[in-house]
């Protein structure tokens, strides 16, 4: 039966709070995780380099799949790795094995790293199809998981609920969602045939990793991503290490920045439609590098508080606006979308163990330099993100109710 494009985007928003959910649920139990595994912060840090190794496996194998065999079961394969994490996970604290824990968080990293691509290549494709912005929506229902993840785990921790427990429920939860979503995903969509793969190896033409503007834009997912990432891996033990919350004001906190991001995400489509793409880039940089400044040098609860809100809304942007501009930066966007990832996801690969053997010698505040530093850098790149002049639009090609052929 055709798929709508309103079907499409429901599917995908599912899809994207399947590891918002997933990932709050990992985050808010980082304080119970470490105390079962009886870990120091740079032993920390190794075991997040598990979701590292496993993200980077997933970005740098993402993009060749999905131009071989299209995003869908691309987008399948890392949605059940997510899945299986959260049981992983949950044995290897309980044991208390950190090799099993960093297997776990390796399978989570192999999800989210590959299937996000894919379902940023299927994102990109529903909104051109569209012809208004969905990518910031569309992340946005990460944001909203997180949110809603963040909630269920403040209540675990406060309760005293088990981790195996909850993060085995989430799992059950993820795989609902993801059994409802995966019929509507369109088949082909970023494939790329073996002819026209051929035709491109034999026909000379500049590589797209020497474009100036689309690097410079992966240099801004860099930035933007550890801004993210800084928080999903280490924000509940920032604000009990570094600002003495107990673990559940820790987990409370995460979830205000959740909330900031998702707000943030479903207000910014509008906005940037007002104001362009990288006006509001810059703006997102600053606001985040003023939340992590705050949260870094001034010793104060409150203020911690009120910066994370900060950083949360500088954060939310980012990344979706980046790889929106990478879609529409030149010829072949599922590939340029696929190496800005890749460029971005290095933040991943390197800011958990980075951060971890920083924070050892100098606290966990003080290693939210890097963050800031970069995304700093970040708001100098913005206007590379520049808007080029649309297309003509095709009569029909922003109804909802279209029935859609498959995708290419």
């Amino acid at each position: 039966m055709p798929v709508t494009l309103r079907r499409r985007r429901w599917a995908l928003y599912a899809l994207f709070l399947l590891p918002g959910l997933s990932m709050s649920a990992w985050v808010t139990r980082t304080p119970a995780v470490r105390d079962l595994l009886d870990a120091s912060i740079a032993q920390m840090g190794l075991v997040l380099f598990g979701l590292s190794i496993g993200s980077m496996a997933g970005i740098l194998s993402s993009g060749p799949l999905v131009m071989r065999w299209g995003t869908r079961p691309v987008v399948l394969a890392g949605s059940l790795l997510i899945v299986l994490a959260m049981p992983t996970i949950a044995i290897g604290a309980a044991l208390g094995m950190p090799m099993l824990t960093a297997a776990g968080l390796a399978l989570f990293g192999g999800g989210m790293g590959g299937g996000e691509v894919a379902m940023n290549v299927e994102g990109a494709d529903v909104e051109a199809q569209g012809g208004r912005p969905f990518l910031p929506a569309l992340h946005g229902c990460f944001s909203l998981g997180t949110v809603i993840g963040a909630g269920l785990g403040i209540l675990a921790n406060a309760t005293g609920f088990s981790v195996v427990a909850h993060l085995v429920l989430t799992g059950v939860i993820g795989a609902g969602l993801l059994a409802w979503a995966m019929p509507a995903i369109a088949a082909g969509t970023g494939r790329i045939s073996a002819t026209e793969r051929a035709r491109q190896a034999s026909t000379p033409r500049p590589a797209i990793w020497k474009d100036t503007r689309l690097v410079l834009i992966g240099g801004i997912v860099l930035a933007m991503a550890l801004a993210e990432g800084t928080a999903n891996d280490w924000l509940p033990l920032v604000m009990v290490d570094g600002h003495g919350f107990g673990a559940t004001m820790g987990s409370a906190v995460f979830a205000i920045f959740a909330a900031s991001m998702t707000v943030g995400r479903f207000a910014g489509g509008p906005i940037v439609a007002r104001v362009g793409r990288s006006r509001v880039l810059l703006a997102s940089a600053l606001f985040a590098a003023t939340g992590l400044a705050l949260i870094a040098y001034v010793d104060h609860q409150g203020v911690a508080v009120g910066a994370v809100v900060l950083w949360g809304l500088g954060a939310s942007l980012g990344f979706p606006l980046a790889l929106s501009a990478a879609g529409d930066s030149g010829e072949n966007p599922a590939a340029r979308v696929a190496l800005a990832s890749t460029i971005g996801y290095l933040a991943f690969l390197v800011g958990p163990p980075t951060l971890g053997l920083l924070g050892e010698q100098i606290g966990l505040r003080g290693a939210l330099v890097v963050p800031l530093a970069v995304v700093l850098l970040a708001a100098l790149l913005a206007p590379a993100t520049a808007s080029r002049p649309p297309a003509p639009e095709r009569a029909g090609e922003d109804e909802d109710d279209e029935e859609l052929a498959p995708s290419r």
